[in-house]
């Protein structure tokens, strides 16, 4: 006489299969990780930047300092909470991930130098045009204002590149890039980026507000965050968060350090940029279909 056999199932594999189910699948996972990230980025930033402005800003207040150097934070933040929570839940890192590796940092070295010729080179084409000429004499009193060399260096590295890359580009970038291309995840960062820094224009004492937001200087501040972030991304793509560091760096620096202001030179660096950018971006394009190729 037959028998019918039925399957058991051990209180192991319910509990597998229970959490099988419940996980959130990669697509959804990044999408609720971007969301949770560019919340506390900007809440955290524009929070404290606010304070800041109602403090009267930097310059006429100095207990404005305090909330004006926190809001730099805000991707700091929001990269620690979602890799603290990526961690938590057991789920794998973005497969558009760049790692960092010993071997690529005389490569973030050279992305380094790179970031600093495509300002000083514009600056320098602008003066030639008819713009304002160089002078020692602004970056040594540049450096002095900071305090003096270290705390000048320590301060350009702290707030922008180390503040901001770990988020926008180590966090926000290898999950945009899952659904989108490179050149649109370059246009989205650009834009948010842009808008992230608006609050800096109403906050006494930096440099935004001595530009002005409804200036030509103003105006081609905010739409260098593009090339900026693509620049930045190139360097990204290469050698992981430590060349988008040092690229980061090396811009922020020079442009202190010659004191980027007049229209025509920033329309130079935005030009100069775009055409690096857009170099760098396609040498790295045929490098991925070569070895790509190469692999079948």
């Amino acid at each position: 006489m037959p028998t019918s056999q039925t399957a058991q199932t051990t209180p192991q594999d319910s509990s597998l299969t229970s959490r099988t189910a419940s996980a959130p699948t990669p697509g959804r996972s990044y999408r609720a990780d971007l969301t949770l990230f560019m919340v506390i980025a900007f809440a955290v930033s524009w929070l404290s930047w606010g304070v800041a402005i109602a403090l009267g800003g930097t310059e006429t207040n100095a207990a404005a300092n305090a909330p004006f150097m926190l809001g730099a934070f805000g991707p700091l933040v929001g990269a620690l909470v979602l890799r603290v929570r990526r961690r938590r839940r057991g789920e794998p890192v973005p497969g558009h991930v760049v790692p960092f590796r010993w071997a690529l940092l005389p490569k973030a070295l050279l992305l380094l130098v790179l970031g600093s010729v495509t300002v000083l080179a514009a600056a320098l084409l602008a003066s030639r045009a008819g713009g304002p000429e160089l002078s020692l004499d602004v970056a040594k009193d540049a450096v002095e204002d900071f305090g003096g060399p270290a705390a000048f260096l320590v301060g350009m590295l702290v707030s922008g590149p180390l503040s901001e890359e770990p988020g926008w580009r180590g966090t926000a970038y290898p999950r945009l890039r899952e659904k989108l291309g490179t050149f649109r995840v370059c246009l989205v960062l650009g834009v948010t980026w842009a808008v992230w820094h608006l609050p800096l224009f109403f906050i006494d004492g930096t440099v935004q507000h001595d530009l002005g937001l409804a200036t030509p200087s103003g105006v081609l501040f905010v739409a260098s965050n593009i090339p900026m972030a693509m620049l930045v991304t190139a360097a990204y793509e290469r050698a992981g968060i430590a060349a988008s560091i040092a690229g980061h760096f090396a811009v922020n620096t020079t442009m202190i350090l010659l004191a980027v202001e007049e229209p025509k030179v920033q329309a130079m660096i935005l030009g100069i940029q775009t055409l690096t950018v857009t170099a760098l971006l396609l040498t790295h394009r045929t490098e991925r279909l070569r070895r790509a190729g190469s692999s079948r």
